[in-house]
């Protein structure tokens, strides 16, 4: 099962301080990507522990949206900050990242500690596991530090068993680091050998799998978290390229309905069922990291919003951090619901009605953290921060 999520874990643009302007429209692509990521969850990773009484459509592509995150986080990394460096130290940098990602990561974890106790502090197979294993993992994950293997609480060697998707942010993490340390020094040219590198490496890699693709990153075994790296360090300093190039070309805006074009264009490819043998679906999902989503975040750019859409574009954006970093907890425990416990659905409940259940109740609880808990949390630490 391919627990592999967004990121995306990415900054959101309306709390950067710039003079450039606000890129709303990133902003709810951001969004829809984190529908879609959820939409992969339900659909498709938990369709895997129990058999659906009808064809389900399974989103296959959709967790394709975390390349797409780590894509626009470089963008907006590189655009907000690329001329920033001369006001700003590297300590200060990583103030912000935190204060920026790292609420959500504590409340992304203790959600999942308390589905880990409701499931029964159990693997996937019914093995029980011990108090001890689930404090450490409980502590790494607070300190977004992977678990090993051999500590693996659920059996199926996640990278953070009690929030799959963690996997991603702690790269994004990784890719924060890297921008403080290294790529915002490097020239334009410099950073162009090293996208071309990326590109090779993740297309060698997709090409070279026994079993294709790119959905790597959110294991343990070190191949599999080979991949999520090599996902991250091709998509990430793609963004900050495009910042780059955005800024130096500065193209005209483009009028009309953008962000509708730009999510219509990004539900479909991340929405596009299995093309059947493994090299079609390979090197689609290259051809979308390479290609489509560079070009839909370009023209998305170019565009803005205003009125009422702008705020619907907002509030988009303002969820789908809190959104990917909480739902994968409560999709744990609709596995297990219909899944583990024998389809207690029957007689009483369409699967279906589960399904809508569960995408509901994360989005609320996303709803929820970012209106009481994140955003409060983060005004308050930035005022305080020192």
């Amino acid at each position: 099962m391919h627990f592999t999520r967004l990121f995306v874990p990415l900054q959101s643009l309306n709390h950067i301080k710039m003079q450039k302007p606000r890129y709303d429209i990133l902003d709810g692509l951001r969004g829809v990507a984190a529908v879609m990521v959820l939409l992969y969850h339900v659909f498709n990773d938990a369709k895997s522990f129990y058999v659906w009484p009808e064809t389900v459509y399974e989103f296959y592509h959709s967790f394709l949206g975390v390349d797409f995150f780590f894509i626009l986080s470089g963008f907006v990394m590189g655009y907000a900050y690329d001329k920033s460096w001369d006001k700003m130290s590297l300590g200060g940098f990583i103030k912000k990242r935190l204060i920026r990602l790292h609420p959500m990561v504590v409340m992304g974890v203790l959600v999942g500690l308390i589905a880990f106790l409701i499931q029964g502090c159990t693997k996937w197979d019914g093995t029980e596991v011990t108090t001890e294993a689930v404090m450490l993992v409980t502590l790494l994950g607070l300190f977004m530090l992977p678990s090993p293997t051999s500590l693996e609480v659920r059996g199926n060697t996640e990278a953070f068993p009690l929030n799959g998707p963690h996997w991603s942010l702690f790269f994004e993490y990784i890719g924060s680091l890297l921008y403080g340390l290294v790529l915002h020094k490097l020239p334009t040219k410099w950073l162009r050998v090293w996208v071309a590198c990326g590109i090779v490496s993740i297309t060698a890699y997709a090409l070279l799998r026994e079993d294709g693709g790119v959905a790597y990153g959110w294991s343990s075994e070190p191949m599999n978290f080979l991949g999520g790296a090599l996902r991250m360090l091709y998509a990430y300093p793609m963004g900050l390229l495009m910042a780059r190039m955005f800024r130096q070309r500065n193209p005209k805006p483009v009028k009309g309905h953008v962000f509708l074009l730009s999510s219509i264009a990004l539900v479909v490819l991340l929405g596009l069922p299995s093309l059947g043998e493994k090299d079609m679906n390979t090197i689609y999902q290259l051809v979308c990291l390479l290609s489509f989503f560079p070009a839909i975040i370009w023209y998305a750019a170019r565009g803005t919003v205003s009125g009422w859409r702008q705020k619907a574009v907002s509030f988009l954006g303002r969820l789908s951090y809190p959104l990917y970093a909480i739902h994968f907890p409560f999709i744990y425990l609709y596995i297990t619901w219909v899944g583990r416990d024998g389809h207690p659905y029957e007689g009483y409940m369409h699967p279906w009605l589960i399904s809508l259940l569960a995408i509901v109740v994360s989005i609320a609880a996303a709803t929820l953290c970012m209106l009481f808990y994140d955003e409060p949390l983060r005004k308050w630490l930035s005022r305080n921060r020192g």
